[in-house]
């Protein structure tokens, strides 16, 4: 089946105007002003856009697939997460990670839990490893992992600032960056290292030692959470401007901003107001995470669950309450988390590119349609 979509004002994430797409065999066939397919109407699903978005399907960096939480005991594991969230959201492309809990929760889980999503249509990958160092593999090797394994395209989320990590060591976590990185170089993956950054009052600075005493490029890594207080963010700033990269949490709670938390559409706005690249930002939900609330002391007070349409979320408060650029915010959710983790084929609309899109209401951003490697869900 064909799919031609007429008369849309597509944002690749930049504006490229009011075009058609043709869409055959899962991917962007051809993009023009006017596309007029002779002689196949039998095989040719159209869908009039009228003037709605076009826009790259949103790609998640961070996912709990296969649930997450934990940190209240048994009855606090949160639940997998459903295609049919993921579509509704505009998410199409998913990356599934472990956290605390690497003891019930296991990488066979997450990879079977990666490779169900995938059969509704969506890409969905996985990590190696979890909240702990050493590492929990699949196959003893996190080098192994990354080239025998092929859906398994980086590591983490590794933990540093936080009491639930395991505190590792700079030397420790430049072995895990340059295991990542020669095992990424041999299968022809970024061999992205996902870092959770805690609310520990060191924040970044174990990565900065890091990249400061061993030949670990700074953009090996991918510290995520950075919107988690006014002062984790001043370093995130920081960290951008030696040329890394930084991912801001559009999951949060009451709680946790109350406590701090900032809220990732003005994250954002601020981080470009103070000059920061936009090529160096990249937004996500860490969907299914449990979002826990402690005391002083590390007792778990209360949890709420992260979800996936906080991604799509961010993205409309980014425009309609930030004055930030569509391409601009568009590319936080497509463009660059698909260059982080070496995805080449996602996060934008050119022709050969892999068809994932999404049309948005023009007022509402609303997701009207998704379509994921060529597969098209409309909703009402």
């Amino acid at each position: 089946m064909l799919t031609l979509i007429s008369r849309a004002d597509v944002y690749a994430p930049a504006p490229l105007g009011l075009c058609d797409v043709l869409i055959a065999d899962g991917r962007i066939a051809a993009i023009a002003p006017h596309i007029n397919p002779q002689g196949i109407d039998d095989y040719l699903q159209r869908i009039d856009a009228d003037g709605a978005f076009l826009v790259p399907g949103l790609v998640d960096s961070l996912v709990h697939l296969s649930g997450g939480g934990g940190e209240g005991g048994f009855v606090s594991r949160t639940t997998p997460l459903l295609a049919e969230d993921a579509l509704r959201a505009g998410v199409t492309t998913l990356i599934g990670a472990l956290g605390t809990d690497d003891v019930t929760r296991c990488h066979a889980d997450l990879l079977a839990s990666a490779r169900a999503l995938c059969a509704h249509g969506l890409s969905a990958y996985a990590l190696s490893g979890s909240y702990r160092v050493p590492l929990r593999t699949v196959t003893g090797s996190l080098r192994d992992d990354l080239v025998l394994i092929g859906d398994i395209i980086g590591v983490g989320e590794i933990a540093i600032a936080d009491h639930r990590g395991s505190q590792p060591s700079a030397a420790e976590l430049a072995r895990i960056a340059a295991d990542a990185r020669v095992g990424g170089m041999l299968a022809g993956k970024a061999g992205t290292v996902l870092i959770h950054v805690g609310d520990g009052r060191e924040g970044l600075a174990l990565l900065q030692a890091v990249c400061t005493q061993f030949e670990v490029p700074i953009e090996q890594f991918l510290p995520t959470h950075i919107n988690r207080s006014a002062a984790l963010l001043e370093q995130g700033e920081g960290w951008t401007k030696r040329g890394g990269n930084v991912d801001l949490t559009t999951s949060s709670s009451a709680q946790l901003e109350a406590a701090g938390d900032i809220p990732a559409a003005q994250a954002l706005a601020q981080l470009l107001a103070r000059g920061v690249n936009i090529n160096r930002i990249g937004m996500s939900s860490d969907a299914q995470a449990s979002l826990p609330n402690f005391d002083s002391n590390g007792h778990l007070l209360g949890m709420d669950i992260a979800a996936i349409s906080s991604l799509l979320a961010a993205l409309k408060s980014a425009v309609q309450e930030h004055a930030i650029d569509l391409a601009q915010a568009l590319q936080t959710v497509t463009k660059n988390p698909a260059g982080f983790w070496g995805l080449a084929q996602k996060g934008h609309i050119k022709v050969g590119a892999d068809a994932d899109l999404l049309l948005l209401d023009r007022n509402s951003l609303q997701v009207r349609t998704t379509i994921a490697n060529g597969r098209v869900w409309q909703w009402a």
